[in-house]
This record gives C-alpha cells, structure tokens and sequence, in this order.
C-alpha cells in the first residue's frame, strides 16, 4: 500500500493510512493552482515579484510554481498537494516582447517556498529537455536530477510584496544544465 496523505485516527494519537482509493481527488488540470496565485491590480497581501534573468529568447510562456520547501513535496503533483491542503501556487504568462521580465504570484503568508520557473519555449505545457529552459529559487547548479528543496529555499519574511530572481537554466550539454553564456 502506497503512503496515504490522510489517515484515519484511532485514538492515543494512532494513525492508519487509508488506502489511495480513498484519498479524495481533485481533476487534474493546467489550471490549478492558478486563481490562488494570480496577482491582481491594487491588491494587497503576501506576493513574490520574481524577476526573470537569462531568457534564451522572447518566445512562449513562463510557467511559475510554488511549493512547500521540503524534498517530499517540491515539484510533487500538484494534485496531491492540494488535496492535502499544501501550499500550491501558479502562474503562467506569456514571455513578453521586450523589456524586463517580471512574474508575480501570490504566497499564502510568510514562510518557506521553493519556486519554479518553466520558460516553455514552444507553449506544449510540458518540459522539454532540448528545448525549454529551467530555474529555481536560490538558482541552485543544475544536475540530471532535481535540486533538494534546501538549495531552491526561499524564506519570505513580509506579509506584503517580497522580491527575488532566478537565473534561467537551458540544456547546454548532453546532460548538463546552466545559464547562457552572452
């Protein structure tokens, strides 16, 4: 049996999992997440402006997540985090034309957050090793594996607008991520 999110409780503090058929599910969609996220016009509370720096070009979307900043649940599907009540967090704009390049996401509160950001160059929604570029809060160096929740952590100590960059990462090897040499 896989690790459930919730349990049931037995008293003295004992707790079973259920059975992942139990969990309840949320559909699976590009949406998710995005309403929490999404910054509005003369709005106030917690939010992170995360400038963009590195940008192999102007072409697609950037997709900006946020999560928890723990191994388990940074870059977990987004579905099980919500379903159980975590932190998930996301916005997705195109690249503009020109001019700097800013994305804004609305954070529950202050904390610790691990964000991601996607340039999906050729707008599929998807990663493509080849082709879409990568970066991380804390702009860890980039392996073939995904960086620890500790090099992405982000702590954020306003309940009002925080700021920080990441440095965009594109394939630059057979398997070797980093920012583009100019």
């Amino acid at each position: 049996m896989k690790k459930a999110v919730l349990g049931i409780g037995l008293g003295l503090g004992i707790v079973m999992p259920l059975p992942v058929a139990a969990q309840p599910s949320i559909p699976s969609t590009p949406d998710l997440g995005k309403a929490e996220g999404r910054c509005r016009a003369g709005e106030s509370g917690p939010a992170l402006l995360v400038d963009v720096e590195g940008l192999k070009d102007r072409k697609g979307n950037l997709k900006l997540e946020v999560y928890p900043s723990n191994d388990d649940d940074f870059l977990a599907d987004d579905n099980v985090l919500v379903s159980a009540g975590k932190t998930f967090r996301r916005v997705e704009v195109p690249v503009p034309a020109s001019g700097e390049v800013q994305v804004c996401v609305r954070i529950p509160g202050p904390g610790s957050y691990s964000i991601s950001l996607l340039h999906d160059r050729d707008a599929n929604r998807k990663f493509g090793l080849s082709v879409d570029g990568i970066g991380f809060s804390g702009n860890p160096r980039l392996g073939v594996r995904k960086p620890k929740a500790a090099a992405t952590r982000l702590a954020v100590n306003s309940s009002g607008m925080s700021r920080t960059t990441i440095v965009m990462n594109y394939r630059t090897g057979l398997m070797s991520f980093g920012p583009l040499k100019r």
